[in-house]
């Protein structure tokens, strides 16, 4: 085989595996997450944890995820669910508002939407975008106050 050949072939391997690389991206949510209390707010009815850390780990066609910390009367926090981007609901625990399931849905490459239910009847819903950057992820939830009144918070995560 020629040089010429060999460098061709080397050429086209390289790009082919640019492509796949890009085809094959991470989702900008996999890793680990921190709570940024000052940009995050809060509500009464939804007060701020102590400190929270979320994983996200890929798993096919979804995520898996894993948050812990301490809420805001001290109480350790334990989240886990592990779900795909296809708007069926799949389990959870752990969950504040005592959601037992969870469902998902991609918006785009930086944004979902999460829909956390008790028993099959919507308690929350969250809109989660990571900044282009990836170094910040944003999640504006939806839900009710103690006296059934639409409130909202959002909670800013800063990647570590």
């Amino acid at each position: 085989m020629g040089i010429g050949k060999q460098k061709l072939r080397t050429c086209l391997l390289a790009v082919l595996l640019l492509i796949s690389g890009a085809l094959w991206a991470k989702d900008p949510n996999v890793g680990t997450w921190k709570m940024n209390p000052e940009k995050s707010k809060y509500t009464t009815d939804h007060p701020a944890p102590q400190s929270l850390t979320v994983t996200f780990k890929e798993q096919p066609g979804g995520l898996i995820v894993d948050a812990v910390g301490t809420d805001a009367k001290g109480n350790p926090l334990k989240v886990h669910w592990a779900a795909k981007f296809d708007g069926k609901d799949y389990p959870s625990s752990g969950s504040a508002d005592g959601a037992n399931s969870v469902s998902l849905k991609k918006v785009d490459a930086n944004t979902m939407e999460t829909t956390n239910k008790k028993d099959g009847q919507v308690v929350s819903t969250v809109h989660s975008e990571v900044s282009k950057d990836g170094k910040t992820r944003t999640s504006t939830w939806s839900g009710k106050d103690s006296k059934g009144n639409p409130e909202s918070w959002t909670v800013v995560l800063d990647k570590q």
